[in-house]
């Protein structure tokens, strides 16, 4: 965008962080006019949010980028606790199963956060869609037919902006929305992406060192030669220059000073639980980090900020492009800040000590039930579930018939009467009786949870007419 310059779009997205990439991404796969903008000159360099749960490799294969995202990470690693320079012996903090039809990832992922990124930068590249840096948000204002925002690139006119540009959001600011919360822990915390000499320390376990000064973790990342260090500071100020992360180290560890060979990104932030008191305003919506701040502790905050936008975009498409009411954008505040509350409890408890990471942490669990979007019941599923994977036929997965931006009527173990697909919006498919779903109809979101169920198609055509898919039974 040339300076100066006026630009419309159908959604500006601000923020190309976790959340504002998973929606980008999103958009450009429906055809949907996007411009995502960044203030920084580069994507965020560090490895902070560095856990995948097993709901967001979900998402992300869905989003096409599964096989890199498995290509550059690599399993969350089993810990190795430490103290006086001795090893006390291995502590798994993680919940870990075996994976089943339905649920195809039972373990976390470990990437770190810049790669999440690159990843899925090169897949909105790859849609046709980029990245448009150093071009800051200065102001913004809204009527009835959009927002016009000023950046320092220019003026932008959109039908829709999303704030995804972080916990400190300007946007989020400028409208005024509070963000209540609470300090997790009275300490700050240092995080770090740090080299260590190769026989200084294993890459085999996430270390964790403990002393009456704090806690000190290196987790080997995976893919890269980089350790993530993160330690509480219970007395002074974090020092986070080169010199003071080594000093760090070498106070906390075994390791000498000089066995950190390199510091090649260093923070430094006080953990905090926090939660907007709505979600929207007009036609203004927060995601991610703008919306809700965790404790990295319970590896909460970038899954959720991921699967806010997989639940926004394709609400979106339907409002912008295919005639749904403008009022199904009221049930991404209705179907998310419920989960987003959750989840801040869930990572607050775990960075107390009041809970263990254990299935909760995966989110495969969680839902829409009882929700704006969620109608009826059929076999074993109720409308606002997640829909399991399992077995399609010929070789195919289900998870493979849902991927995309299209819904898909599921028919399980059933004859019943099914309208004709159109291929873009909607896909049909038959598959014999599932024990995970039992026997019904089962229409399933674009972001893969059951939004109608029923034994036959009776309601079927009115509840697909307010979310704008019409359904043919010719």
């Amino acid at each position: 965008m040339e300076l100066n310059s006026v630009k419309e779009t159908g959604v500006l997205i601000v923020g190309a962080g976790p959340s504002g990439l998973a929606l980008a991404c999103d958009l450009a796969r429906r055809g949907v006019r996007a411009l995502l903008v960044e203030q920084a000159p580069a994507l965020f360099p560090g490895s902070r949010g560095k856990g995948i749960q097993p709901r967001t490799l979900e998402v992300l294969d869905d989003l096409g980028v599964g096989d890199a995202v498995r290509e550059h990470g690599g399993p969350a690693l089993v810990g190795m606790t430490w103290k006086d320079g001795e090893r006390q012996g291995e502590y798994d903090i993680f919940r870990r199963a075996a994976p089943t039809e339905a649920e195809p990832y039972g373990a976390p992922w470990a990437m770190p956060q810049w790669r999440t990124q690159e990843i899925l930068a090169a897949r909105l590249r790859e849609l046709g869609g980029d990245i448009l840096f150093s071009a800051a948000l200065t102001g913004l204002s809204q009527d009835t037919d959009g927002v016009t925002a000023q950046l320092t690139t220019g003026e932008v006119r959109a039908s829709y902006l999303v704030a995804a540009d972080g916990g400190r959001s300007t946007v989020r600011r400028s409208l005024g929305i509070t963000m209540d919360g609470e300090t997790v822990d009275p300490s700050p915390t240092v995080v770090a992406d740090v080299r260590i000499a190769e026989a200084a320390l294993d890459r085999l376990n996430w270390h964790i060192f403990l002393g009456d000064a704090g806690l000190l973790t290196l987790c080997p990342l995976p893919g890269t030669p980089d350790f993530q260090l993160v330690a509480q500071i219970k007395e002074g100020t974090p020092d986070t220059t080169p010199e003071g992360v080594r000093r760090l180290v070498a106070a906390r560890t075994h390791l000498a000073a000089q066995d950190v060979t390199e510091v090649r990104w260093s923070s430094d932030f006080r953990p905090r639980a926090a939660l907007a008191d709505r979600f929207r305003a007009g036609r203004v919506l927060l995601a991610g980090d703008a919306a809700h701040v965790h404790s990295p502790a319970g590896g909460q905050g970038l899954n959720t900020s991921i699967q806010d936008a997989y639940n926004l975009g394709w609400k979106l498409g339907q409002v912008l492009l295919h005639g749904a009411p403008a009022a199904l954008l009221e049930t991404y505040e209705q179907e998310r800040r419920p989960v987003a509350a959750e989840m801040l409890g869930l990572s607050t408890r775990i960075h107390q000590g009041r809970q263990e990471r254990g299935a909760a942490a995966q989110q495969l669990g969680l839902g829409y039930r009882g929700g704006p979007l969620a109608s009826g019941r059929a076999g074993l599923l109720e409308a606002g579930d997640r829909a399991p994977d399992g077995p399609a036929g010929g070789g195919r997965r289900l998870f493979d018939v849902f991927r995309g931006p299209h819904f898909t009527l599921l028919a399980v173990g059933t004859d019943a009467a099914l309208p004709s697909p159109d291929g873009t919006l909607l896909r049909t498919h038959r598959t014999e009786a599932y024990e995970v779903y039992g026997k019904g109809l089962f229409l399933v979101r674009p972001d893969g949870y059951i939004g109608w169920a029923g034994e036959d198609t009776a309601g079927l055509a009115a509840y697909a007419r307010g979310i704008g898919l019409d359904l043919d039974f010719a």
